[in-house]
């Protein structure tokens, strides 16, 4: 499970040939997770402080293009 980012309480990360849709975990340091869709930055499914989860769909709103290609390179066709 590569770290794509790493904040303070919280970082991203993404599995080797996770299911669809693309998405990646945000992971917080008390072991609370979710699944974030890249196309549109919307939770899935997850347990974590709605303050951590606006942090990091902020980051990612302007990184989109590093999740995408960090998606690619571990789903390949």
């Amino acid at each position: 499970m590569p770290t794509v980012y790493l904040q303070g309480a919280w970082k991203i990360t993404m599995y080797y040939r996770d299911h669809e849709p693309p998405h990646f975990h945000i992971m917080t340091r008390d072991h609370r997770e979710a699944q974030v869709r890249i196309d549109n930055l919307s939770v899935i499914v997850g347990d974590v402080p709605s303050r951590i989860v606006h942090e990091v769909v902020d980051w990612a709103a302007e990184n989109r293009h590093v999740l995408r290609a960090k998606w690619r390179d571990l789903h390949p066709a």
